[in-house]
């Protein structure tokens, strides 16, 4: 029972001063809060999605490509399109001059077969005409496809009805999403990839037909994980770290060393480290890391928070410290309004069980002296 309560009473500084509470806090002003333009996203159960990844590359859908051709030899008489230029089914884009005889000679019309955009014009006005010459070409973007290149030992993996996530180098903030159209019948011997298209809407026209593209394919998911956005994780693959908002303390970020599971191209999965409803510094993570303890100690953080005195680590001021440092200890309790922080109730718990020990303690032992 007297070991007992030792290892109790010997436990309550440790616990009363959390040395690495004030060196694993960062504590900012609202300035610098706003210049590192920090977001937050909450730790929460939610779908988890397994994916792989491929390299791959922007084209013209099949069926969306057409090219202008002259039945006739003759020379160009006039070319109405440039490059880039959007046109509709059956517009004129250009007359080529028959070499049959007449005054003057008969001139054709060439329409566009498609609506879409002219992507080349391979024709000058006056230039020698043959049945053979690919003079204009025109594309629609609608709809574009995105191939990937998935690598041969994933095939399996794969089937149509697929989302994926699709990024392009060009637009680096954009996600588009699409499902897997067709997979290909053969796989490339020289790279051991097998080809998967998807059909992506191009509302915009942002996509263009040669634009490298990123893909994260969704082959399976999971229920009920716990997840962050993967740019809150720092550190390296032996040591990773967050950073979530303090419970009490505005503008102050405890750094916090998390096990991660699985990883898809946009969230990482917890398994140890973090609860649902803990709020993670999502974007502004890696500057933080750099910025020491930031610009507001930890004490200024909690006298601000508590309204009475703290000592350089966070932990509340014994009446001695107070007298010491020539703060009343009357005025400290009217301060503080009578309230009782986590700290003062856990205190006061601990004291009172002691005191109920050291009771039973005492009344085993009157026999004993008897």
């Amino acid at each position: 029972m007297k070991r007992l309560i030792l290892i109790l009473a010997a436990a309550l500084p440790v616990i009363a001063a959390d040395p690495e509470r004030a060196q694993n806090t960062v504590i900012l002003d609202e300035t610098s809060v706003k210049h590192l333009q920090l977001e937050f996203a909450e730790a929460e159960e939610t779908s988890f999605e397994e994916t792989i990844f491929a390299l791959g590359h922007i084209t013209v859908l099949p069926g969306k490509r057409a090219v202008v051709s002259s039945r006739i030899p003759g020379r160009a008489f006039s070319v109405l399109v440039i490059p880039h230029q959007k046109v509709a089914a059956g517009t004129e884009v250009a007359w080529v001059e028959s070499r049959q005889p007449g005054d003057p000679p008969p001139v054709v019309k060439l329409e566009a077969p498609i609506s879409g955009v002219v992507s080349k014009v391979d024709i000058a006005q006056g230039q020698p005409v043959t049945p053979d010459s690919s003079l204009i070409e025109i594309v629609n973007l609608e709809t574009v496809e995105a191939v990937a290149s998935v690598p041969q030992h994933l095939a399996g993996k794969l089937s149509t009805g697929q989302k994926a996530h699709i990024r392009v180098t060009a637009l680096p903030e954009r996600v588009f999403e699409a499902e897997i159209a067709h997979v290909a019948t053969e796989a490339d011997e020289a790279t051991g990839t097998i080809e998967a298209a998807f059909h992506v809407k191009n509302k915009d026209m942002l996509l263009r037909p040669g634009m490298k593209a990123e893909f994260s394919i969704v082959v399976s998911q999971r229920e009920n994980v716990t997840s962050i956005p993967r740019t809150a994780v720092q550190g390296d693959a032996a040591r990773h770290f967050v950073y979530i908002k303090d419970y009490e303390l505005k503008n102050a970020f405890v750094k916090v060393p998390v096990v991660l599971g699985a990883q898809n191209d946009r969230f990482a999965e917890v398994l140890q480290g973090l609860l649902p409803g803990d709020e993670v510094v999502a974007r502004g993570a890696y500057a933080l890391a750099f910025a020491g303890k930031g610009s507001v100690s930890l004490k200024e953080a909690m006298d601000a928070a508590h309204g009475h005195a703290h000592n350089e680590d966070g932990s509340e001021m014994t009446k001695e410290q107070i007298a010491a440092g020539g703060h009343d200890d009357h005025d400290h309790e009217d301060h503080d309004g009578g309230r009782w922080n986590m700290l003062t109730t856990f205190f006061a718990s601990t004291t009172g069980l002691l005191v109920v020990l050291l009771v039973v303690s005492l009344m085993k032992r009157k026999p004993v002296d008897a």
